[in-house]
């Protein structure tokens, strides 16, 4: 699990191919110390496993699954991605839950130069439209973001200048692709409603959710 705080970036050095699945091979400054082999880090909103790592490097492997939902099928060496490590059962839970399970592949519509912000039109998947709304969270490449509006199957959101800096949002482009990942309550809540006909507001309290 994660919190779509960003820890750190990352630069693809190596990519290999083995039939369908990849492996990739990421530099970084992120400390790496408390890593093991087997555990979690998210890529550009992707969850991933490390099979190797030494100081300044780890490397992940890469299902054919995975290629064909993320946009790490377009990966080039050299290009920048957003890290973030598993969350701590002690760590401070500063943006949302995060599974790295990415839902859809977005892609820029609009990119609007607003005071000190940046401010992205993103469109998704009509069928995940349904689990936007004003003010909810969002994670696109793995960065946990609010959003400001809504229009059908177009959401925006307001990058500060910290975040732009701190991430790959800041070089993000219209036409370019991320990797979209909704708010995992808004899928729980729709289960519940669909399968149980008496839910209310009662029931929701009841539940946690409201």
């Amino acid at each position: 699990m994660f919190t779509g705080i960003i820890e750190g970036n990352g630069v693809v050095r190596r990519i290999e191919r083995s039939r369908e699945d990849a492996l990739l091979e990421i530099d970084t400054s992120l400390n790496l110390d408390e890593v093991k082999i087997g555990d979690s880090i998210a890529v550009s909103g992707v969850c991933l496993t490390v099979t190797a790592k030494n100081n300044s490097a780890f490397s992940v492997d890469v299902s054919a699954e995975t290629l064909s939902k993320t946009t790490l099928k377009s990966l080039k060496r050299e290009e920048k991605v957003n890290l973030e490590k598993a969350l701590k059962v002690n760590g401070f839970l500063g943006g949302h839950v995060v599974l790295g399970h990415v839902d859809c592949i977005g892609k820029i519509c609009e990119r609007v130069i607003k005071s000190n912000s940046l401010i992205f039109g993103i469109e998704i998947d009509a069928a995940f439209s349904k689990y936007m709304v004003e003010r909810g969270s969002i994670s696109v490449d793995g960065i946990s973001l609010t959003i400001t509006r809504c229009e059908k199957n177009r959401f925006y959101v307001n990058i500060i200048p910290h975040t732009a800096r701190m991430t790959t949002l800041e070089h993000k482009r219209v036409a370019d692709t991320v990797n979209i990942e909704t708010d995992i309550l808004g899928k729980h809540i729709e289960k519940l409603l669909r399968n149980n006909k008496g839910v209310d507001m009662a029931f929701l309290a009841e539940h946690g959710f409201a």
